[in-house]
Formats: structure tokens, C-alpha cells, sequence
């Protein structure tokens, strides 16, 4: 059996996965890394190190699932955005290795970038949408922004149409987590808080033409934090907030004409009680818009996405190959 060896090596997990030439994930591993207890992240350098360290931890993993075959080729995450100015040093740990890789095996390497790689893992995981066109939105603790999608037959085309104008969603998230004395990163434990909330406090945000804001509540939270109000008051704030600001951004992108399908990815878009909020929410105003979500594992930082991009340009290298 062939496949494709994907790496994506982000801010805070390192991923590795392999997909066979006919679509199927073969293995698929991310490994976080560690953030001291009170942190709310780590330093580009420090990440590098941990990604050192985790590499080992995730092929010894993936080893007993590995394939009995051959290496087709290696795609690698190797910078945030697909823009040519786009650059973090963490994403040079998946490019080197990518690239060490494909040459020991003398196959072919593809070199992607960490967001093609979340829509990409998304539209697997949704199966869809598949339409010529649509929007993405893509909310993690590094990134927060809205974006038009074409599909090409070597990838995808994108062009980023809303951000926020301050932190973004995940960064928001986890800052209000911390400050509760939670784990970085904290939205799962912020979610547990939620579900046991009333709704008994809320957190006002702004949509400004096609962007967003978030600095403004989260002073309001770290505010009822001191307050001492209850933290599953705050919590459950903190996701109505999210749900409610960014349906007023997808309802606002379709009034000023851009698709009605959607395709939500990155760690902030795996809360299920987001998630049924945004849905609600946009059901009453709109019942044409129709939202696509991955699986919770594919929301979040993985190679899979990685490794079905490089799958896709290595069956159009084939093809040209056999004309």
C-alpha cells in the first residue's frame, strides 16, 4: 500500500497522519504540547522545543499502525496562511522534517500551509460543502478570520474577507480560562463550567463591517471574574458571546452577497454548545444558510488535512505524468 505522509507542526500539538492513495486515514496522531499550569501560552522558541521532544512520542505511537508498503510522498505545514509573507517559526520544525523526509525516501514533497490544511481536514470530516465557492471561518487561539474558498484541482484558493481586529476567539477563550485558574488550553474545561450555567450574566462584543472584536469582553470577564461572580455564570457567558457574535458575522457576510454554505474549523468550533448556539441562532434569521462542522478531533490542530492536500497535487502530478 501507498500513502501520504502528512506533518503539521503548530503552536501548540504536533501532528502527524497518513492517508493511502485512495482517501483512506491510515493512522493520525497529535501530540500537545505542554503549557505550564497559570500559563496562557509558550514562546515560539520554547514550542520549538517541545516539537523536538514530541516527535519521537508520535511516531513511536503511529509505528504499530504504520502500513506495510511505500512512501508516496510528504506534505508539511510550512507556514500560517497561504500568502507569501506568512511566517512562524514553528511551522519550520514540519518543513525540515517534511523535507528530511521526502529526501532519505527520494519521493516528492509538498509544501502547504496550516490553514489550507484545517479547511481541507474540515471538508473531509463535513463532507462539505460542495459548492464551487464558499465561506470558512476559521476560529482557533492563533487565528480568527472569515474567508472565501475556491476548491482547485491543486488545492485552494483563498482570500480572507473578515478577522478580528484584536485577539482572536481562541485566544479569548483561553484567557478567560486561565484567569479561573484552569488548564491551558482551557476550552474544554471552560465548556464543562458552561453547561451548569444559567445565563444569568452577559458579555457584549461588536461585529465592524466584516470583522470582529474580542479584547472588550473579555476585560468584562476578567472583570466579573474579580467580581467573584460565579465562574459558570461566566463561562456560559463566554460561549453565548461567541455564538452570538459570530452568527452576526455569517448573517452579515450573506447580506452582503457571499455564499450562504459555511465550513467552520479550528479548536474554538469544537464546542458542542457553540456549535447548537450558532445554529439556533442563525435557524430564526436565516434558514438558507447552511453550516458544516468537522469532528471535534479534525476541528482541532492535525496532519490529516496536510496529508489529503498532498494526496490531491500527488494525483494531478500522476496524471500529468501519464499524458
Amino acid at each position: 500500500m501507498r500513502y501520504i505522509l502528512g506533518f503539521d507542526t503548530s503552536c501548540y500539538t504536533t501532528s502527524i497522519a497518513g492517508v493511502a492513495l485512495n482517501g483512506k486515514i491510515l493512522f493520525n496522531h497529535q501530540v500537545p504540547l505542554n503549557v505550564p499550569h497559570g500559563e496562557r501560552g509558550l514562546q515560539q522558541s520554547v514550542a520549538l522545543f517541545h516539537h523536538l521532544k514530541n516527535l519521537p512520542l508520535a511516531t513511536a505511537y503511529i509505528r504499530e499502525s504504520m502500513p506495510r508498503g511505500s512512501l508516496a510522498a510528504v506534505c508539511a505545514s510550512v507556514r500560517p496562511r497561504p500568502a507569501k509573507d506568512s511566517y512562524m517559526p514553528v511551522f519550520q520544525f514540519s518543513h525540515h522534517i517534511g523535507q528530511a523526509v521526502s529526501d532519505l525516501f527520494q519521493v516528492p514533497f509538498y509544501p502547504v500551509s496550516h490553514q489550507e490544511s484545517h479547511i481541507m481536514a474540515g471538508l473531509y470530516a463535513a463532507k462539505g460543502p460542495h459548492s464551487s465557492d464558499f465561506l470558512a471561518l476559521h476560529l482557533s487561539g492563533g487565528t480568527t478570520e472569515l474567508l472565501f474558498v475556491h476548491p482547485t484541482q491543486t488545492g485552494l484558493e483563498i482570500d480572507l474577507v473578515g478577522n478580528s481586529l484584536d485577539i482572536p476567539a481562541g485566544q479569548f477563550v483561553d484567557r478567560i480560562g486561565v484567569a479561573m485558574g484552569l488548564s491551558f488550553p482551557a476550552g474544554p474545561h471552560l465548556e464543562e463550567l458552561a453547561a451548569i450555567g444559567t445565563g444569568s450574566v452577559m458579555l457584549t462584543g461588536r461585529v465592524k463591517g466584516l470583522d470582529v472584536s474580542f479584547s472588550g469582553p473579555e476585560t468584562q470577564g476578567q472583570r466579573l471574574i474579580k467580581e467573584n461572580t460565579p465562574y459558570s455564570e461566566v463561562a456560559y457567558a463566554v460561549y453565548d458571546l461567541l455564538s452570538r457574535i459570530v452568527s452576526k458575522w455569517i448573517l452579515r457576510a450573506v447580506e452582503m452577497g457571499y455564499p450562504k454554505e459555511i465550513l467552520l474549523v479550528g479548536g474554538v468550533s469544537s464546542s458542542n454548545i457553540f456549535r447548537q448556539g450558532l445554529q439556533d441562532r442563525l435557524k430564526k434569521r436565516n434558514r438558507n444558510i447552511r453550516v458544516f462542522f468537522a469532528s471535534p478531533e479534525l476541528s482541532k490542530d492535525n496532519a490529516v488535512g496536510t496529508a489529503l492536500l498532498g494526496l490531491q497535487v500527488y494525483q494531478l502530478d500522476y496524471l500529468e505524468k501519464r499524458k
